[in-house]
């Protein structure tokens, strides 16, 4: 009994092995007859291209405070002329400002009876400005910091750098996604004794644009507007027959 054990588990091992190819071989054939007996075969084909932003949105703001209304307005003005000015410098065209806003800033008084009630005690005046230009390199580098060192109270936001050929570039990767899907296609059929016909039809999938080397992808779709260098993903799932 004991010498048969080994015997035994030999056999056994030895069935499981020929079992696990059968099943392997099996497999294989039907992902083979798939292809061989369809008429279609639908396949993703995806191409990237790196881009660079060809315009830039530069923006900021600026505040005053004055007691009464009119020396609010005399200062905003002031401020303005300075941001004109360091705008006109830095060789920067074509700005606009918005218009100002107007905030009515309140204090709180107790009266002689004991009664509290609020009175005006000046005002805030805002400003913003925003220039879109093609110069990315002027925009990008421009620095405040100067506005700041006259007494400007000016914020600046973070650019936006977009990419204006970005419909055009659109049409062109779809077409060498189709290709690149085809490709695919013919890589598959091949394998099947098959050759790719012609396109049946073709869905184009979501167009991400996201900074190089970034991953981020959305449901919407990606369309950064922070780096200056970007990535456009362009995907098509396209349905060929098969001949």
């Amino acid at each position: 009994m004991t010498d048969s054990r080994p015997h035994l588990f030999g056999l056994l091992a030895g069935l499981f092995l020929a079992a696990g190819l059968v099943l392997s071989a099996m497999l294989g054939t039907s992902a083979w007859v798939k292809i061989k007996n369809s008429q279609f075969i639908t396949v993703k084909g995806s191409v990237q291209k790196n881009i660079e932003a060809d315009l830039a949105v530069w923006s900021g703001g600026f505040q005053v405070e004055g007691e009464t209304l009119l020396d609010a307005q005399h200062k905003i003005q002031a401020n303005r002329e300075l941001v004109g000015k360091f705008l006109r410098e830095a060789g920067v065209t074509g700005f606009t400002f918005a218009p100002i806003g107007i905030e009515e800033l309140k204090a709180t008084q107790k009266t002689d009876d004991g009664w509290v009630r609020q009175r005006t005690a000046g005002y805030r005046l805002n400003q913003g400005v925003s220039v879109e230009s093609a110069d990315v390199d002027r925009l990008d580098k421009l620095d405040a910091t100067s506005l700041v060192e006259q007494g400007v109270i000016f914020t600046v936001a973070a650019p936006q750098f977009i990419y204006s050929k970005a419909g055009d570039t659109k049409i062109e990767m779809l077409a060498e996604a189709t290709r690149d899907a085809r490709a695919r296609a013919e890589q598959i059929a091949t394998q099947g004794g098959r050759g790719i016909a012609r396109l049946h039809d073709a869905d184009q999938g979501i167009f991400q644009i996201t900074p190089q080397h970034s991953v981020a992808t959305s449901w919407e779709g990606e369309n950064d507007t922070t780096a200056r260098q970007k990535t456009i993903t362009a995907v098509v799932t396209a349905t060929f027959l098969l001949k």
